[in-house]
């Protein structure tokens, strides 16, 4: 008999008041059988891990190779991510919880929405599946896909990411042309009172994000411009919201592991990075503030001292030293969302249509709406003043577009600022190191008078299969498959592209 795989206990309070025991993901899996399973007990429980390994480990992993994120005293392992380091090991946990956790049991629920025709259903699995598939190919280049997830085939060889993207754009195709807005959906956290029509938002948001990855290998413009016509995106970021509590197990899952305690850690790792603190608070030789985002106060925390201060790339600070306070850290709370795809990330892809395919004005127009979906999302006003210190350049329109976007997801979605970063390639490197800031082990050398706003800088001690001014291309193949799998590719290498980015 054929076995799904769970994180907890299947029983579903119908209220969906909080995520309770579905994002315990400590507790071991039940196994019932396919038979006894309704799509709306494994809904919530594939979503929770979804949103576990995306709105933890990718966002405090895709933090540190954004550079918006430096490390305080803490675990070696952040020491590496902020040395552009991925391990095989390390991300073995994040694959397994995608592939196992999440697209094993979408699978089952895409089974048994087809067999009762229950397209809503259907249409929000399969936008998940293509949500977590993004993520995969986004990470390690190339998975398992047109073999994977079949219990006859143990060593399924890896696709090229390209043909994953193109493979799920067209799933996403097939789900959307047979549901409406009005279809109905299983029990679900993102949407749990409404119908398919905000699915089909987020469904359609989803497609605009990769077809537009694609666009530097792909011609995606009468597919985009399908999209843009229809004009049927999310008017909210699409986000895990009402669903925490503050018990544990049941708490944002960033905050749950790096700001409570209810787990018995003590332990302080994640810091903002003097890259971020220093593109959204602009100095002048004097050391005087000439100008601050007002999104800064909504991302990150001020220190002890009620200033901003980031960490340095490449070191782990001692955990004695008297000035450890002194770096700011970003702002979480239990009940903090967990963000999919923004609004602004919408109106972000947009511009960059028009800027390749359409007008200059267009493309300000939508620039200008991003970034003012970024600050009201924030909620803070001061939106006009950031446009017009940083007015859209279409004759650079990948750096406009770069790193105002890397700035909007440096609050919201740190994983995606990753991703952006390496597709567009801005932020840049400018010509200061690490090492031109701080010296280890000398708390006093702090000195950040030579980083310029919006690049990027070698980190102190840089991982050496990246070396200077390079970032972070992928992750090594999981080891929690290639350990597994015969039919693993060879790996190309930490700074060879994806597919999108080459």
């Amino acid at each position: 008999m054929k076995r799904i795989l769970l994180i907890s206990t299947v029983a579903l309070s119908m209220t969906l008041a909080s995520c309770d025991s579905y994002l315990d993901i400590n507790e071991d899996p039940n196994s019932p059988s396919v038979d006894n399973i309704e799509t709306g007990m494994l809904m919530p429980a594939i979503e929770m891990n979804v949103a576990a390994s995306y709105g933890d480990f990718l966002r405090i992993a895709g933090g540190y190779h954004a550079q918006q994120y430096a490390q305080l005293n803490g675990t070696s392992n952040y020491v590496d991510y902020s040395q552009f380091n991925m391990s095989a090991t390390r991300s073995s946990g994040t694959y397994t919880q995608f592939t196992q956790k999440a697209l094993l049991n979408l699978k089952t629920v895409l089974e048994k929405s087809l067999a009762e025709e229950d397209w809503g259903t259907y249409l929000a699995a399969t936008t998940l599946r293509a949500f977590v598939y993004e993520a995969l190919v986004d990470c390690y280049g190339e998975v398992p896909y047109t073999e994977a997830l079949n219990s006859d085939n143990a060593t399924p060889k890896y696709d090229d990411g390209q043909v994953v993207y193109e493979g799920v754009v067209a799933e996403l195709d097939a789900a959307l042309a047979n549901a409406s807005n009005s279809s109905p959906v299983c029990a679900n956290f993102l949407y749990p009172s409404a119908t398919a029509g905000r699915w089909i938002q987020f469904a359609n948001a989803l497609k605009l994000k990769m077809l537009m990855r694609m666009a530097d290998v792909k011609n995606v413009q009468a597919e985009v411009a399908a999209l843009i016509a229809e004009d049927n995106f999310p008017t909210a970021d699409v986000s895990y919201v009402d669903c925490w509590s503050n018990e544990p197990g049941q708490m944002n899952p960033f905050y749950s592991e790096e700001f409570s305690s209810a787990w018995g850690s003590t332990q302080t790792n994640v810091a903002a990075n003097l890259a971020i603190i220093g593109t959204m608070q602009v100095k002048d030789a004097e050391d005087n503030i000439i100008y601050q985002d007002p999104r800064l106060t909504a991302f990150f925390a001020p220190n002890s001292t009620g200033t901003y201060i980031g960490g340095i790339s490449g070191t782990n600070y001692p955990g004695s030293t008297s000035k450890l306070q002194d770096w700011c850290r970003p702002v979480v709370n239990y009940n903090s969302p967990v963000c999919l795809i923004s609004v602004a990330e919408v109106e972000f892809f947009i511009a960059e249509y028009y800027a390749r395919y359409g007008t200059a004005t267009e493309a300000a127009a939508h620039y200008a709406a991003a970034v003012e979906a970024s600050f009201s999302s924030a909620g803070v006003a001061g939106a006009a003043e950031y446009i017009a210190r940083y007015p859209y350049d279409q004759s650079n329109y990948k750096q406009s577009i770069g790193i105002a976007k890397w700035v909007a997801l440096s609050g919201v979605n740190t994983f995606e600022a990753w991703c952006e970063m390496r597709r567009l390639d801005y932020p840049t490197f400018g010509t200061a190191k690490g090492s031109d800031f701080y010296s280890i082990g000398d708390e006093d050398s702090y000195n950040v008078s030579k980083y310029v706003a919006g690049t990027l800088y070698t980190p102190i001690q840089v991982f050496g299969q990246v070396g200077d001014n390079k970032i972070l291309e992928r992750y090594p193949y999981a080891e929690s498959s290639s350990a597994r799998n015969p039919n693993t590719p060879d790996f190309p290498g930490y700074t060879s592209p994806v597919f999108w980015g080459k």
